[in-house]
């Protein structure tokens, strides 16, 4: 049996979009031990214009096909998550 991919749309309360993506972050830190779910493939939108999403994390795509795992908006270059 093949699977499918669907998408789980969950609304919050965010003050702007900053703070929807850190929660969206938070969210997928959250479920990061789930292998089913595409961390990287996050999105956020308002709630009156969901066609108009904003990424979440870095939509670049690295060597390999895989997307940067940085937040979206990010300095510098793509690569792995940097410490602070």
């Amino acid at each position: 049996m093949t699977r499918e991919s669907f998408v789980v749309h969950l609304p919050v309360l965010a003050t702007d979009l900053d703070g929807a993506r850190r929660f969206a972050r938070a969210i997928c830190q959250a479920l990061g031990f789930l292998a089913d779910v595409d961390r990287l493939g996050t999105t956020v939108s308002t709630e009156d214009a969901q066609s108009v999403r904003h990424w979440v994390w870095c939509d670049r795509l690295l060597d390999g096909g895989r997307r940067c795992p940085l937040p979206a908006d990010h300095d510098g270059d793509c690569g792995p998550p940097r410490r602070r």
